[in-house]
């Protein structure tokens, strides 16, 4: 035992719980997961629940030529501290340059047009994939890659980050770093004269346009080993992962797509009326992308909030961990959202499934009604309601 009186003891220990709770702070503020249940979230602790909805495709973005990037971040979006997105569009003979991310990993879905990628590890690895409508590609933090516009029309692309104060404005690019080198200390690098620089770009060049790429991919400068997982699934040329009367799900996690460590994701289909149940996801955050159609979602966040948006296509909604949701179309039309979520295994707890699980004497004293009541209920898991089901 320490030979400090208790009144110094108490001080200090005083004084290290009160430096723990800063680095606490300061690290929910980063997006660090393993304080953001510990820490009060000043977005999220107020007397109403705040809007969890931004017009992506509305905004303003990064505009090079015929090719774009629109970012939500906590920037756009203050209650997404946990997931990031971006919608970009290349224009054919467009390449988002080579650039690599430190804060955060990359999974995409491609919604239009093909696209090819070359991404490096760490271990010594490399892979060129091409990519159709449909497809999903994942790349670790840190992993330096290229995206690039095949054939003669244009792609687009959703890419989700599994940090919300990520931005797609403040990667690594390579055109960056070389242009801000020493030209010395380049031709040391590569063994080259300082004059193999001289028309190198001074800046980073973001969307780099050149001639279209070669049908089939050519080889790299030199032999590459593949790496040990694959960065490419083909996720909608798969079965449903879930088949109901009002809708379909497909699931990608890292059971299914291995390398794809700290982010899964859902192509949900709804058709006009169905409801995505009431529920809520217990490990992770959920960023919701809305392909086509009209939704409304509702957030339940305790002690008797509760807030509705309208999200129609090209609309970004967010609901953070633990928070109660549904998701209904409320369109005359099919509406397709895709959803991401910052881990890399899937997990959900529907209401109709808690109920189930629970007996009925439970269920009659918890809500004050008969018992006979309950066994009306749904005995197993809903999931998708269709229109027209309910009295």
């Amino acid at each position: 035992m320490s030979n400090l009186p208790r009144r110094e003891f108490l001080a200090a220990a005083g004084l290290a719980a009160a430096a723990a709770a800063a680095i606490a702070s300061k690290d929910a503020a980063a997006g660090d997961p393993s304080f953001l249940n510990n820490v009060p979230d000043e977005v999220l602790d107020g007397a109403e629940l705040p809007t969890f909805k931004f017009a992506l495709e509305k905004s303003e973005g990064k505009v090079i030529g015929g090719s774009s990037g629109k970012e939500a971040t906590v920037v756009q979006l203050p209650v997404s501290k946990g997931i990031a997105g971006v919608s970009m569009r290349l224009e054919p003979g467009a390449m988002r340059e080579m650039h690599w991310h430190a804060t955060a990993a990359e999974w995409a879905f491609v919604i239009e047009g093909r696209v090819r990628t070359t991404v490096v590890d760490p271990e010594g690895g490399a892979e060129t994939n091409d990519f159709d409508p449909g497809d999903v590609w994942y790349f670790p933090r840190g992993h330096g890659h290229m995206l690039e516009c095949l054939g003669d029309s244009p792609c687009h692309f959703i890419l989700i980050f599994d940090n919300g104060y990520f931005s797609e404005f403040g990667t690594f690019s390579v055109t960056d770093w070389i242009g801000h080198v020493p030209k010395a200390l380049l031709a040391k690098n590569f063994g080259l004269p300082e004059s193999a620089f001289d028309d190198f770009p001074r800046g980073e060049v973001y969307f780099a346009r050149g001639a279209k790429p070669p049908e089939g991919p050519a080889a790299p400068l030199q032999g590459w080993k593949p790496p040990a997982l694959t960065h490419r699934y083909e996720l909608l040329k798969r079965p449903p992962h879930r088949t109901f009367k009002g809708g379909r799900e497909w699931r990608v996690d890292s059971t299914s797509f291995p390398i794809a460590k700290t982010i899964t994701a859902v192509v949900l289909d709804l058709e006009p009326g169905a409801l995505r149940e009431l529920h809520w996801h217990p490990t992770a955050d959920e960023w919701q992308y809305v392909i086509d159609g009209d939704v409304e979602v509702g957030m339940f966040g305790s002690h008797g909030r509760y807030r509705a948006e309208r999200l129609a296509k090209g609309d970004v909604g967010y609901i953070p961990q633990g928070y109660g949701h549904s998701i209904e179309n409320v369109g005359d039309a099919p509406a397709r959202l895709l959803i991401g979520f910052n881990t890399g295994i899937y997990a959900t707890i529907d209401l109709s499934q808690w109920i189930a699980g629970n007996p009925p004497d439970v269920l009659a004293t918890n809500f004050g009604k008969p018992a006979a009541l309950f066994e009306k209920f749904p005995r197993k898991d809903v999931f998708i309601a269709p229109a027209g089901e309910a009295e």
